[in-house]
């Protein structure tokens, strides 16, 4: 880490809960890059006043997270297409006052459905969860053309709401559906949460072509480890923080690290701090 200097660029995170995730990934590739660049996480409860700071203080660039992904829409100046296709942001780029919002879970998702050969636009998908994250999700999947897709959605009227949006189905529960393209998008599996919960049965994990754990921590989920033990090839959620994390880095710095250094980031940010 280089010596905190006048001309040091300042990029940040903001979250209700802030993790060392970003901050990790993001001053582990500063430092291997030789850049001057620092990363530090916030939380706020003036939204409004934070970024106003983002713009005031000449701050680089500001990761979203929840609860602010929507609320901060009203406070940029330009939506980048990734932003406007699902109403919701995650990243702010400042370029000399000027705010423009990018959604790079979203550009994520799309590139890493769009390399993968074991699923099509003509696939069955079961998509669980309704939130934020499921919405970009849900329209990546959509732009890469699958239609025959059910949001799976406890919550009926956020279910049905995400599923009309992109013209899906939606249902409660998983029940005994399956689908070539599995994708868990709520925190089951999650560390500190439903851990131990798989979010789709081993009958459905069998039958599916692609399984996809948009959860990051673990990296290994019960789902994951069960499509693991079935020999079906998976996406993770480290594979999607870690390339979401990589365009935010593209955006702010104009650098593209290599798939090593990513990679490597990826890895280091995981570890305990």
């Amino acid at each position: 880490m280089p010596i905190l200097n006048k001309d040091m660029v300042l990029c940040i995170s903001l979250a209700a809960r802030p993790s060392n995730l970003g901050t990790r990934f993001h001053n582990w590739l500063y430092d291997q890059l030789n850049l001057n660049y620092i990363y530090k996480a916030f939380t706020t409860t003036d939204l409004p006043a934070a970024i106003g700071g983002v713009r005031a203080l000449g701050i680089r660039g500001c990761a979203v997270s929840m609860p602010f992904k929507e609320d901060v829409i009203e406070l940029v100046d330009r939506m980048h297409p990734s932003a406007l296709a699902i109403d919701s942001v995650n990243t702010i780029v400042n370029d000399d006052g000027v705010l423009t919002a990018y959604n790079t879970d979203y550009l994520a998702v799309a590139e890493l459905i769009g390399q993968r050969s074991e699923v099509t636009p003509s696939s069955s998908v079961l998509l669980r969860g309704s939130g934020g994250m499921a919405k970009a999700v849900a329209a990546a999947v959509r732009d890469a053309g699958f239609t025959q897709v059910t949001v799976v959605a406890r919550n009926e009227e956020a279910g049905r709401r995400l599923a009309g949006l992109y013209g899906f189905q939606w249902q409660a529960e998983p029940g005994n559906s399956t689908a070539d393209l599995l994708i868990n998008v709520t925190p089951l599996g999650m560390t500190g949460q439903d851990e131990e919960v798989q979010s789709f049965s081993d009958e459905a994990v069998a039958a599916a072509s692609l399984v996809f754990d948009v959860v990051a921590l673990p990296s290994e989920t019960p789902l994951i480890r069960a499509a693991r033990r079935a020999g079906k090839p998976v996406l993770t959620g480290a594979e999607v923080i870690a390339l979401q994390a990589a365009e935010q880095f593209v955006l702010y710095t104009g650098v593209r690290p290599s798939a090593e250094q990513i990679r490597q980031a990826g890895e280091f940010s995981r570890q305990p701090a």
